[in-house]
């Protein structure tokens, strides 16, 4: 792998100037919309019925060696919409990207050739990585003949930038749960993963395996994501650089974030998949930039169906909770059971989104094809390797605002008044430290914090909600809303980030840095 001078990584930042104002009367303002962060595109092709195209499951990555394996960044051109050719950026050509299935503590490699037009960096979220491996946004992996910068403006020395391909090194050493790999370019996060760069990471043990949950093909993961779609069938967006390569954000309507008419699961616009009458295990993540979503399993007569969560972002939970309304926000995960056992053959199951509106009231729907038999379970007792943390523990308090504010004599979104700065050490602390961090949000913020996991503690002064049930690595703070939440800062040390993960915010300057000494 041929190492670029650190020189290359200027000018990688983007529109990212002095704070003007903290904006908070602007902030309390956008705070009394609807609990909606985002405008909504609308596509310019006729859309597909609902329920009408198969659910693709994502293929499973080969490894190319003992623990190694290599994925091409390219562009090509796949059929999403029936009958109309759509171009992408891909991870190997597909979208979602493959899927790499690996094993708790067994450390693997991915090689990553960027063959498309832009500089990428690759971010495992949820992943215990290095912080060499961590996909920090200016550690750059630049196209061959890159004449460019990463952004305009904002020079980061400490940067490692590569040409053409880069190794990352994920140790594994973590509890099996269902990862995203995505795209996590400084300034230019939310049109990339729009155009296609995202695929899912499943981390596996024999302990989880010997519990009896749903398997094989009673496992479905789901990466649902809204997309919208010009006249000639591309994606569409509101870049103010269509070709991302100067110019970071968007048109002023959709500063808030961009939603999509169009659903996606697993790439298909609202799919059908034919099940038994049996458990499924659904592996649900949001991979939408700003779209949040309640989700619900209707029969067509009107009967709601459990929607019993086993895990969330960070792996197993103690113990089964059972749901009938699911909120999911951008990038969390749901490890959820759904029994169709009681559902006619012929019956069909609607996964619904109590959120949307038109045709993004509809996601995806199950049809039961055949009786079977099942031997599958759901025990009371999931998990016993939980962190146990409790507030004594914690050696500080933090107190962190996310709101919108003025970034370069223009619109951004600041965590605690400042906008992100790759040279500036937002939060400090040493390896091993527990802390409590009490956020606060004007709007909708889903907030993420790298390497770790985290327990909710509180909400508004409150319980937790039954959603932020045990380890979490992203916590949806709602319209005014504070949220406490606890972990220890284990693992690495080195450079990290925490940030909102509506991608727009996210590109508008929401993210900070967390030093582990």
């Amino acid at each position: 792998m041929s190492e670029v001078s650190r020189r290359r990584a200027l000018g990688i930042g983007g529109a990212l100037g002095l704070v003007a104002a903290t904006g908070l009367s602007a902030a309390a303002a956008m705070a009394r919309r609807p609990a909606v962060t985002g405008a909504e595109l609308r596509s310019a092709v006729p859309l597909p019925p609902p329920y009408q195209v198969p659910l693709p499951i994502p293929a499973t990555l080969e490894p190319v060696g003992e623990g190694r394996y290599e994925i091409v960044q390219r562009e090509t051109t796949a059929e999403i919409l029936p009958g109309i050719r759509t171009r992408l950026w891909t991870y190997a050509g597909t979208f979602p990207g493959p899927t790499i299935e690996s094993r708790r503590g067994r450390p693997i490699t991915v090689t990553h050739r960027n063959e498309l037009p832009v500089p990428t960096v690759v971010h495992l979220h949820g992943g215990r990585t290095p912080a060499a491996s961590d996909g920090y946004p200016t550690d750059l992996v630049l196209p061959k003949g890159w004449t460019g910068h990463g952004g305009h403006g904002m020079h980061d020395h400490r940067a490692v930038v590569t040409e053409l391909t880069r190794d990352y090194t994920f140790p594994l050493d973590q509890r099996p749960t269902l990862l995203w790999y995505h795209d996590h370019r400084m300034d230019f996060t939310a049109p990339a993963i729009w155009r296609g760069l995202a695929g899912l990471h499943l981390v596996r043990d024999d302990a989880e395996e010997a519990l009896g949950l749903p398997a094989g093909r009673r496992e479905l993961p789901l990466m649902i994501a809204d997309r919208a779609f010009a006249a000639d069938g591309g994606l569409l967006y509101p870049s103010l650089d269509p070709a991302l390569r100067e110019r970071p954000g968007v048109t002023e309507p959709y500063l808030a974030g961009v939603l999509g008419d169009v659903i996606l699961v697993n790439g298909a616009p609202w799919p059908v998949q034919e099940v038994d009458a049996a458990r499924y295990r659904l592996r649900v993540l949001n991979a939408s930039n700003a779209r949040h979503y309640e989700l619900e399993a209707v029969t067509d007569d009107g009967r709601r169906l459990d929607l019993v969560q086993v895990g969330a972002d960070q792996g197993l939970l103690a113990a089964p909770v059972v749901h009938r309304l699911l909120p999911i926000a951008p990038a969390e995960r749901y490890d959820l059971v759904v029994d169709f056992r009681g559902v006619p053959v012929g019956g069909r199951v609607r996964l619904l989104n109590r959120l949307g509106s038109g045709r993004t009231k509809d996601v995806m729907a199950f049809r039961v094809a055949r009786r079977a038999a099942d031997d599958s379970r759901v025990p009371a007792v999931l998990s016993t390797d939980l962190p146990a943390w409790r507030r004594s523990d914690a050696v500080r308090v933090r107190d962190l605002a996310f709101r919108t504010g003025r970034v370069h004599g223009g619109h951004g979104w600041l965590i605690g008044g400042l906008p992100f700065d790759p040279a500036r050490a937002d939060v400090t602390t040493g390896l091993g430290d527990v802390e409590v961090w009490r956020l606060v949000a004007d709007v909708h913020h889903p907030v993420h914090l790298h390497l770790v996991g985290f327990r909710v503690l509180s909400r508004s002064g409150g319980p937790p909600l039954p959603h932020d049930a045990r380890l979490k690595d992203t916590v949806s703070l709602r319209p005014g809303e504070s949220v406490e939440i606890i972990t220890r800062f284990d693992g690495y040390r080195g450079r990290y980030l925490f940030h909102c993960h509506n991608a727009e915010h996210e590109d508008m300057a929401m993210m900070a840095n967390l030093e582990i000494t």
